[in-house]
């Protein structure tokens, strides 16, 4: 009976250990499916590549987003739905494994270090646009 015991325990362990795996990958992100997400909903304005322009000079490049705040704190604001302080740009929002997608390749393109942490409410475009 103890054996039968420390069995299923072992076995319950190794179902925990697989589950916490599989969500660590999920919220690693791809960047490939994240560079047709942002391509899709946001190419039309932003340089989302490491070297194109953006289409409306307002519009920063996706790369340098790491100017302005780390790239990571984005990830509440894509969820929730990102709003501007401009009605040029459209409201919308991912799913948790898109946000993870979309956080992971904005960070592969990045051309600088990540920004030190700024207060949550900072404008993506900031008061100018």
């Amino acid at each position: 009976m103890t054996e039968l015991r420390i069995s299923a325990l072992g076995g319950l362990a190794l179902v925990a250990a697989l589950a916490a795996a599989l969500a660590a990958s999920a919220q690693t992100g791809s960047p490939e499916r994240g560079h047709d997400l942002v391509l899709h909903n946001c190419g039309m304005c932003h340089a989302v590549g490491r070297s194109d322009v953006s289409a409306y000079p307002s519009a920063p490049a996706l790369r340098d987003l790491s100017k302005r705040y780390p790239v990571e704190n984005l990830a509440e604001a894509l969820a929730e739905g990102i709003m501007t302080g401009h009605p040029q740009m459209p409201e919308f929002s991912f799913s948790a494994g898109q946000v993870a997608d979309v956080i992971a390749y904005l960070q592969s393109i990045q051309t600088q270090q990540p920004a030190a942490a700024e207060p949550p409410g900072r404008p993506l475009h900031g008061a100018a646009s």
